[in-house]
């Protein structure tokens, strides 16, 4: 027989995993649509970040956030679209959890001429603050990383 706390456990760990895989759905829409001030929202005060294979490291939400701002926000010219997929989401305590995404990431630069686009592992970190899950680690590790010339015979990309 099943006991009401167990079921309450099973429970809080399933809207648990579904507030997490919001988190990481959010985190993607606010970079592509940039909106830095909601995706700041998402990290810890003391969250660190490793993208590009640990190539940029950063320390703090501030820091996270002006570097992708700086890299991915209006005036850098870079128009993208994070596509994540196979969330495999461990809960390692009661406001703890880790996490691993698929990542497959395309986007362009029409200034610099440029196409990118990645496939890649997010491993991440969560924790469990006043009740809201926020990503304490994010990074990812590349399959492969492919860049282009956008004006190469056969290449056409249009802004919606």
């Amino acid at each position: 027989m099943v006991e009401l706390g167990d079921i309450e456990a099973r429970l809080r760990a399933l809207e648990d995993l579904e507030a997490i895989k919001r988190l990481k759905y959010r985190y993607w829409r606010c970079l592509d649509l940039k909106q830095f001030d909601a995706l700041a929202d998402c990290f810890t005060e003391d969250a660190t970040a490793s993208y590009s294979d640990g190539r940029y490291r950063f320390a703090g939400r501030e820091a996270i956030v002006a570097f992708l701002r700086d890299a991915l926000g209006p005036a850098s010219g870079s128009v993208g679209f994070h596509h994540g997929l196979q969330p495999e989401i461990e809960l390692t305590g009661l406001a703890t959890a880790r996490g691993t995404w698929a990542l497959h990431n395309y986007f362009f630069n029409e200034r610099q001429n440029r196409g990118v686009r990645i496939a890649a592992f997010y491993d991440d970190e969560y924790a469990k603050q006043a009740g809201v899950w926020r990503l304490r680690h994010t990074g990812y590790r590349a399959v492969f990383h492919e860049e282009w010339r956008r004006d190469e015979p056969g290449r056409v990309t249009r802004l919606a």
